[in-house]
């Protein structure tokens, strides 16, 4: 018995000391041949279609050899002429593509994925995406994969539930032997996928044939010219799969050993917040020689058995068995602090893990140069930004876009702020970009970042919280109880081109936002502008007069001049600071089906009024109706000079914010002025009023009368 006892606490010693560790990369994972000696799938199924071997939750032929028809796997004789001799190839059934590898302890699947074909001479067939809903196990790999666009002056837009994730542009310099993994923009361009993607579409615009395809990024498969890739029909691509909560607690909770194997929930589908099925692993596969099957019993291996007992006497057992109580004891303790001492140290290893994922060796790097002042920010915990943030509750969220999800929060000293959760997806430039340029920024017209927490797998920054949204939402959702809709945007717009002349001029280093939009403007309590959102800003070297770099920014506001050299300037600020003014005097869509036009950009469609000498009617109404139309005029010549093609033409920020601040020095001369003359006149009126009563007290009198109006006066007041 007393053996027996000590047995179970040995079992409970080596589970306490079990590191919870995360998944391993596929480039570390075990290769096909470790599949060989090892049971993989259940009694009286197949275990491999031609070369790839099919671990259970996968099988093929009976139903009992799967665990459900989302895992059945369909073994083909591929008879073709360039596959003469008719070898095997295993199939997803559910979603007719070839398997070219099953990873069972990192729950990934390498798949050959289509290409998507568009526009004139393609040589084959559009082909569209795959779709993994309707309660599929599957979703395209976010860390493992990449969207890649193939073509010629080309727009990519990569579509998911009708809503564009994600954007790519190239240009024709270049040649068709350029590695994929070397295009930046020269004939193709690439982007990071958005996790949980399910389903997608891609869409072109440009002349020439287009391809879209999703590539696994760290299989080797960046050795592809554009040139392979136009010849191809399908790329390899990962999916990452886990077992519904109906299929496991229905087909294989039953096979699960406790004793050797741990299963836990899975978010695969869902917000990381909510489970959607779950994984096994086995124990005590902690070592590169061995790994097992938790999903069929016999394939994990056990704990080392207890060396059996010398004894040669009764006695000997009395003894053993008092100190075996006693050593109970002193075991169960140095269990509960062993086990607390694993978990700090597990905690520890997490976070260290994520301080090095998130940048932060490299953001220490960049701030132990002394340029960049971070006295003022604080580094947050995650368990107090979980607090503040009711476990980043969905009901919380204020906003997402394509760098991530902003959550409201409250501290414990009641200060409301904004949580933005980074999807970096391994790249964490735009985090430490942000983090070092807010910094070292101090200007009432730019966004305050308050500090940051690199605890967790997503980087997390915190602001002061803006509470009125952004000016993209203020001119679409108008608001007729607040006045003076002209003097209000005209100060917004003073503001904003004020806090990009900081950036430009006054910051200790230049620094450009290259993403100057309307919803990266926020309005406070008092619907003073505050800008936002700086992932993407970068700062140059004062001799500096240009960025070269992949494009990107947001279609509508987009430099022309930047895209055709990919050379971005601070005239490129100016560009899209000059679309923002035009929605604030039109109320419009930057892209929009703008009247007789069609679809195309507002700039284009503003210049082609003032050209046509129809600036009024494209003005909002309430602008018309509030402003003078002298300033309108004036607001829409600094708009044309903005929008110049030519980026020399175009005047700097500081020019931009004097002309604003001296059109609103005007208008608030010409109110005060008005002001003035509305009590002249109420004054004239009056003394037109005593003067009619003068007139007609005297009518009746004779030149020679001496009664003056003045006499009269007195009997009128009374």
């Amino acid at each position: 018995m007393v053996l027996k006892f000590a047995y179970i606490i040995v079992i409970l010693m080596i589970w306490c000391m079990y590191p919870l560790t995360s998944a391993q990369y596929l480039d570390e994972t075990i290769t096909s041949s470790q599949y060989e000696n090892m049971t993989i799938a259940r009694p009286g199924c197949d275990r491999k279609c031609g070369n790839v071997f099919i671990p259970f939750p996968f099988g093929m032929g009976r139903e009992n050899c799967y665990a459900s028809s989302w895992f059945e796997i369909d073994c083909r004789n591929n008879n073709t002429t360039t596959n003469s001799s008719g070898e095997q190839k295993p199939y997803l059934k559910y979603i007719d593509l070839e398997v070219k590898f099953i990873d069972l302890w990192n729950e990934a699947l390498i798949i050959m994925n289509p290409i998507y074909q568009s526009g004139k001479n393609c040589e084959r067939d559009k082909t569209g995406g795959i779709n993994l809903k309707g309660g599929s196990p599957f979703v395209y790999s976010a860390r493992y994969n990449t969207f890649l666009a193939v073509g010629c002056g080309n727009t990519a837009s990569f579509w998911s539930n009708g809503e564009e994730v994600r954007a790519c542009a190239s240009m024709c310099n270049g040649d068709d032997l350029i590695k994929v993994a070397n295009c930046r923009g020269r004939k193709c361009c690439q982007t990071s996928l958005p996790r949980h993607l399910s389903e997608y579409n891609v869409s072109f615009d440009g002349q020439e044939c287009a391809y879209g395809l999703i590539i696994a990024v760290r299989l080797g498969y960046w050795n592809l010219t554009i040139k392979d890739v136009k010849h191809l029909n399908e790329v390899p691509a990962v999916l990452e799969w886990e077992i519904p909560f109906d299929t496991f607690y229905s087909n294989i909770s039953f096979l699960i050993d406790p004793a050797v194997a741990i299963c836990y929930n899975t978010s695969l589908k869902q917000h990381p917040d909510y489970y959607s099925g779950k994984l096994c692993r086995c124990r005590y596969d902690d070592d590169d020689d061995f790994k097992g099957s938790p999903y069929i019993r016999g394939s994990c291996k056990g704990p080392p058995p207890p060396p059996p007992p010398d004894i040669k006497s009764h006695g000997k057992w009395a003894i053993i068995g008092v100190f075996s109580s006693l050593g109970t004891i002193i075991l169960l303790f140095g269990l509960w602090w062993l086990r607390k001492v694993v978990r700090k140290k597990i905690a520890k290893k997490r976070k260290e893990k994520f301080f090095k994922q998130n940048g932060g060796l490299l953001l220490e790097q960049r701030l132990s140069t002394g340029e960049d002042n971070v006295d003022k920010t604080k580094l947050f915990s995650l368990k107090e930004l979980g607090k503040a943030t009711d476990h980043f509750n969905i009901n919380r969220i204020l906003g997402k876009g394509g760098q991530g999800t902003v959550y409201k929060g409250m501290l414990v000293d009641g200060k409301i702020v904004a949580v933005k959760k980074f999807k970096v997806n391994g790249n964490v430039e735009e985090f430490i970009n942000e983090f070092v340029i807010l910094s070292q920024i101090n200007h009432r017209n730019v966004v305050k970042l308050l500090g940051c927490c690199l605890e967790t797998e997503i980087p997390l920054l915190v602001y002061e919280f803006i509470p009125n949204g952004n000016l993209y939402e203020y001119l679409l959702g108008q608001n007729d109880e607040l006045p003076n809709a002209w003097e209000m945007r005209l100060r917004i717009a003073t503001e904003v081109a004020g806090a990009l002349f900081y950036l430009h001029s006054a910051a200790s280093q230049p620094i450009y936002h290259r993403d100057v939009k309307s919803t990266n403007i926020l309005l406070d309590e008092k619907y003073k502008a505050k800008v936002a959102d700086f992932g993407a800003s970068r700062m140059v070297s004062i001799e500096a007069t240009h960025l070269t770099t992949a494009v990107q920014g947001t279609f509508g506001y987009l430099d022309p001049e930047y895209f055709q050299t990919s050379q971005f300037t601070e005239k490129s600020d100016v560009y899209s600071f000059g679309v923002v003014l035009v929605e604030l005097l039109t109320g419009q869509k930057p892209i929009s089906s703008v009247k007789e036009q069609g679809l195309q950009s507002l700039a284009s469609y503003f210049l082609l009024c003032m050209e046509e000498n129809r600036l009024f009617d494209i003005v909002d109404a309430r602008v018309m109706q509030e402003g003078e139309k002298e300033h309108i005029i004036v607001v829409a010549n600094l708009v044309r000079r903005c929008l110049q093609l030519n980026g020399r033409k175009r005047p700097t920020m500081k020019e931009v914010s004097l002309e604003l601040e001296r059109i609103q020095k005007l208008g608030k001369q010409c109110n005060a002025q008005e002001h003035q003359e509305e009590l002249e006149l109420a004054g004239n009126e009056d003394s037109q009023f005593w003067a009619a009563y003068s007139t007609t007290s005297t009518a009746g009198q004779t030149s020679d009368s001496k009664t003056s109006t003045l006499e009269i006066m007195p009997i009128l007041i009374k």
